[in-house]
């Protein structure tokens, strides 16, 4: 079976999409938000603007701008100054403990700040692409949700990106909001994402606990950022499912990382999410099937994560295998979790 390299190859041989710019990427100390942004820096220069926290100082650079969204004045003179035709709206506070206890911060990041972004895009053509989460699910049954379920959040922060999501379809029906679930790719800290935090309790040979019962959909940034190019590019609205093709719990994907990464076995531990106390709530299969995106676009457009079936977990122990053919360590991590290794070097 092709690789979604391959499909995008065709595609772009076929039709190269071409995205009204100036670009706004809000939201760009979070994983898919950073990725996006160097992604269509690197493609459209000083054409590209990313907007960060105020307060979060060390993330710095070309293009990068000091920009609360709940501050709709700061925001208004940004889109004055650089007139965006698309937006990337990639902001959000998905720290779960925090969202729960203090739900009015959730409400000020996760929905205001998306009024306040509506607000400036009223009367405008500008292309707006928002990005959901799957934890708008419960997760009580067996996965593989589509767009058709409905939602039933556990946690505060699902609840505001349900809430984010009714503003934005009734303000905006042109708009495409996109459910991703956990987005593989570097961060700029080295803690925001799945990867770096797991990786990161390794390295200093401290324990991580994750959960059997948890399941998710994983997507390489890699492909979430061409996915995002399409369709910024294109006229999709509604709400469409955006979630990698292989399910895996959190623990299975620590195993990933634990292995793959070379790390100590002995510093994974894992329990069902019952046992993990009730702060924050955890959801459980919010697994998502994205075939509407699929049939949307023409092509799948994720490859699985990770992308090597030697990769995956078979069973609870597997990250304790060490087959000599198979060599971990943090250099070989990045290269085939990070990255999707299914691309070619361009």
């Amino acid at each position: 079976m092709a690789s979604s390299t391959d499909r995008w190859k065709v595609s772009e041989r076929n039709s190269s999409p071409d995205l009204a710019l100036p670009l706004l990427v809000t939201g760009i100390a979070g994983v898919a938000g950073f990725n996006a942004f160097r992604y269509f820096r690197e493609k459209f220069g000083e054409q590209v603007v990313g907007i960060r926290q105020q307060d979060n100082w060390p993330l710095y650079g070309p293009g990068i701008v000091a920009c609360n969204a709940e501050h709709p004045d700061g925001l208004n003179r940004l889109f004055d100054q650089f007139q965006f035709r698309s937006v990337l709206n990639c902001a959000g506070n998905c720290a779960l403990k925090s969202c729960e206890l203090d739900p009015a911060l959730a409400w000020r990041t996760n929905v205001e700040g998306v009024e306040n972004l509506l607000t400036t895009l009223r009367d405008s053509s500008t292309r707006l692409v928002h990005l959901s989460i799957d934890l708008v699910y419960a997760g009580t049954g067996s996965g593989g949700h589509t767009e058709e379920d409905p939602v039933d959040p556990v946690t505060v922060y699902g609840t505001t990106m349900v809430e984010a999501e009714e503003r934005v379809l009734e303000a905006r029906p042109d708009a495409c909001i996109l459910r991703i679930s956990l987005p593989m790719g570097v961060s700029f800290n080295g803690h925001a994402g799945a990867i770096d935090w797991i990786q990161s309790r390794f390295k200093k040979s401290k324990p991580a606990t994750l959960y059997f019962d948890e399941i998710r959909t994983p997507t390489y940034t890699d492909c979430l950022n061409r996915t995002f190019h399409q369709v910024l590019a294109g006229d999709l609205h509604g709400i469409y499912h955006a979630g990698g093709p292989r399910r895996l719990s959190l623990y299975e994907i620590a195993q990933v990382v634990n292995r793959i990464g070379g790390y100590d076995p002995r510093y994974l531990m894992g329990c069902p999410r019952i046992e993990a106390g009730p702060m924050p709530p955890r959801a459980g299969n919010v697994s998502l099937v994205s075939d509407k995106l699929s049939l949307a676009l023409g092509l799948p457009p994720f490859d699985p994560w990770p992308f090597h079936q030697e990769h995956v977990p078979t069973h609870r122990d597997w990250h304790r295998e060490r087959p000599p053919a198979q060599p971990g360590s943090p250099e070989y991590l990045a290269e085939v979790l990070y990255r999707n290794p299914g691309w070619k070097e361009r």
